[in-house]
Parts: C-alpha cells; structure tokens; sequence
C-alpha cells in the first residue's frame, strides 16, 4: 500500500519594510513596484510628489502596499520623519534602496562651479549617508538589514561623467564597502549596482561649450552596448535584497551589457 506523500509546507514570506528613494520614476519606480509585487511594504520617497504618488497609485492598484513620503532626502528633518514613518507603518526597516540621484553637467573639474559641485554631492552623496545613518539603529535592534544603492559606472571609472557626479558615485562606492566591513558582524549586508546606460528618462544637461562633454561622450559611445531597461536594474536591486544573495556583501554589481568588461 502506497503512502500518501503530503504536499510540503511552503511558508508565506514575512512582508518586509522597504524604503525605495528616487521613487517616483525610472529605477526607483521599478524597484518599487518589484518589492511591492513580491509582497514586501513599501515606502516610496521622491521630491517629486505627482510622480511619487503614482507610483503608490500603482501598486496599490496591483494590489500592494505602499506609501509615499515626499521632500529633499538631504535635509536631516525629512530623513527623520520619513525613517519614522517607515517604523510607523512597518514596525521597522528591513531594506534600504538608496537609488535617488542627479546627473551633473558632464563638466570637468575647472570648469564645475561651487553651485554644481555642491548640488550633485549633496543628493547623490550626502543624502543616502543621512539616510543610511537613520535607518541603521533599526537594522541593528533587528540584527538584521540590506543596504542596497544605485551607484554607477561612474563609480568604477573616470570616464563616464563630470567632475562632481564622478566623486560622488566613487564615494557612494566607498561607502558601501565601508558599511559591508563595519556590520557584517551584526547581520546587515550593504552592496550597489552599477548601471551602464539605462532608460530612465533621467537629464543629462551637457554644456556644449565645455570641454568636458567632448572628452566623455566619446569615450562612452565607443564603449558601451545597448541601453537597459529601468526593470533590469530593478531586478538586479531586489536579487541583492533578497535571501538569495545573504552571502553577497560589499559587491558592486556591473548591471551595463559588459561596459565595464570593456
């Protein structure tokens, strides 16, 4: 007489709280949506409200949840109250996609003006360090965390932007490691991906009288292979999320169609 075989339990994974920034568009949007539709809690923050709040329309259309939270991720006050928030709804915080930031001018370094070089290290450096500051008490009561950021293969390299957007893709990747070294012990892994040219619909304000634009679109466009997709990035952020990657830590992840193999 054959036994039955039972069907195996298969648990129902505990929905985490995910802070996305840059949410309101591009690989901040997708990623977003790709944590929402695995079941996860989001927090979508952008300075760009309208968009922002399509993003939650969105996923709460398809069924998810998500919230918005909307101002200048370089401004302490708001890193406070949307950490708070997230606690609020979510009880803590279990991954933090640092994804929002800006393109600078392609200038190089004589011709960047203060106005440049402080705009871009200030949203594409300093506001995920307050942001990863604010959030890393909660991942440490919890003994757990991922720290996820959007860097660039301007962080590898350095030809594929200006001066500023440059040392400050190179710091986030500073950072990162930093953070992988300094609490691996305590059960929170840090890592980033590194776009190639991708679909986001991100500006790039080129000066055309400027000498650095000449020097670095050459070089990119002798470089790089076809444009990706906001969603492939994505994907790349959530995986290093994701159980699947519990032994990556400290890795920047080349997401360019082989640009950096070049």
């Amino acid at each position: 007489m054959n036994t039955p075989v039972s069907e195996p339990d298969i648990a129902t994974p505990t929905p985490r709280s995910v802070i996305v920034t840059g949410a309101a568009s591009g690989i901040g949007r997708a990623a977003a949506l790709a944590f929402a539709a695995g079941g996860d809690h989001v927090l979508a923050a952008d300075l760009d409200a309208e968009g922002v709040e399509e993003t939650v329309r969105r996923i709460t259309a398809a069924g998810g949840t998500a919230v918005a939270a909307v101002g200048d991720l370089a401004e302490q006050r708001v890193v406070d109250a949307v950490v708070a928030r997230a606690v609020a709804e979510s009880g803590g915080v279990d991954v933090l996609v640092n994804n929002a930031g800006i393109m600078d001018r392609m200038s190089a370094a004589h011709e960047t003006d203060d106005d440049e070089w402080n705009r871009v290290l200030r949203t594409d450096l300093t506001a995920p360090f307050l942001l990863t500051r604010a959030v890393l008490p909660h991942m440490l009561t919890a003994g757990a965390g991922s720290l996820v950021f959007t860097g660039s293969e301007a962080g590898l390299r350095g030809g594929a932007a200006g001066a500023a957007y440059t040392a400050a893709k190179h710091g986030i990747t500073g950072l990162v490691k930093n953070l992988a070294v300094m609490y691996r012990e305590q059960g929170i892994r840090a890592n980033m991906i590194a776009p190639g040219p991708t679909a986001t619909g991100m500006r790039v304000d080129t000066r055309r009288d400027a000498h650095g634009p000449s020097v670095i679109t050459t070089l990119i466009g002798a470089n790089t292979g076809r444009i990706g997709s906001a969603d492939e990035q994505a994907a790349a952020i959530v995986w290093l999320a994701s159980g699947a990657a519990s032994f990556v830590n400290g890795a920047v992840l080349p997401v360019d169609d082989g640009w950096s193999a070049t």
